[in-house]
């Protein structure tokens, strides 16, 4: 089937969505909303409101265009939160992992092939991380190369920097069960490598739409993070929700946080976020009944 809509201007946009029943007070206003969000963008703000089984997409709740923008305000600020989250968390797992790995295994351990279970994944992860450190600019690289003749390639500490959340997760799930990645896992509060290595890939992912701009609100992730059983300290008390849904990877993050960095206030800012949008539905976002009285969540 060829692809034959045609792009339509700002004043298509707006007469388009009131013809589909959105609620639009100032047009004026919607259309600079629309000169700066794109159309296809702020669809997926509105698509929970609409029939989208319907080629012409009617909204079939009663809706403005005014709270569709604090939808996607909400949205974007939520982001803003999770990314800072991220970052602490990505720069302590990245730490903690060069760190003790090193202390064992001297200053080039992650390209030891003797250490990783499968070698087709390690020799595969390996040339791709080679691929990262070339094309870094960072000057710790450039110092090395122009210093150093060997080895080929800068220690854990310079290369994994360079690393991104999602190589650094694939390199970690490849080490061979050891008593220094149970060390690694027990620094993040938990006993099963399995369970951490579940949670890094999600947080790779979690990241990565974070960075793009991406919807967090009500997105179906496809990452997901295995929720343990048996942790150092108190998790969720109930585990019976989606781990597909945001709620699971913020309790996730939430607990590594607790860890590695006891003041942050992402709780209390989530809160007093969710708070502040009337169109914020917690249930999209996975939150089940009773979730405030979590002691992880408190």
């Amino acid at each position: 089937m060829k692809y034959t809509k045609p792009s339509i201007n700002l004043e298509q946009q707006v007469e388009l969505l009131q013809k589909r029943g959105l609620k639009i007070n100032d047009p004026e206003r919607a259309k600079h909303y629309l000169s700066n969000i794109s159309f296809y963008r702020l669809r997926a703000y509105t698509y929970p409101y609409q029939d989208n089984t319907n080629p012409d997409h009617p909204f079939n709740t009663e809706i403005s265009f005014e709270e569709i923008i604090e939808l996607y305000v909400f949205d974007r600020h939520l982001r803003l939160l999770v990314f800072d989250g991220m970052e602490k968390i990505e720069i302590a797992l990245r730490t903690k992992i060069i760190y003790e790995f090193a202390q064992i295994y001297g200053s080039h351990w992650h390209d030891r092939n003797e250490l990783y279970t499968n070698q087709y994944r390690f020799n595969k992860d390996i040339s791709k991380l080679y691929d990262e450190v070339d094309r870094s600019s960072e000057t710790f690289i450039k110092h090395y190369k122009e210093k150093y003749t060997s080895p080929d390639y800068p220690p854990a500490w310079m290369s994994l920097e360079v690393a991104s959340m999602g190589l650094l997760s694939k390199l970690f799930e490849n080490l061979k069960k050891s008593t220094t990645k149970k060390k690694v896992v027990a620094e993040f509060g938990l006993k099963n490598h399995l369970i951490l290595e579940s949670w890094m890939h999600a947080f790779a992912h979690l990241r990565n739409v974070c960075a793009h701009h991406g919807r967090l609100w009500n997105r179906r992730f496809i990452t997901l993070p295995k929720l343990p059983d048996d942790t150092l300290y108190p998790f969720l008390q109930n585990k019976n929700i989606y781990r597909n849904k945001l709620y699971a990877l913020l309790s996730c993050m939430l607990y590594i946080l607790q860890i590695i960095s006891p003041g942050h206030q992402l709780t209390e800012k989530l809160k007093e976020l969710f708070q502040g949008c009337s169109q914020a539905d917690l249930h999209e976002m996975g939150f089940p009944a009773g979730w405030e009285n979590e002691p992880l969540w408190k």
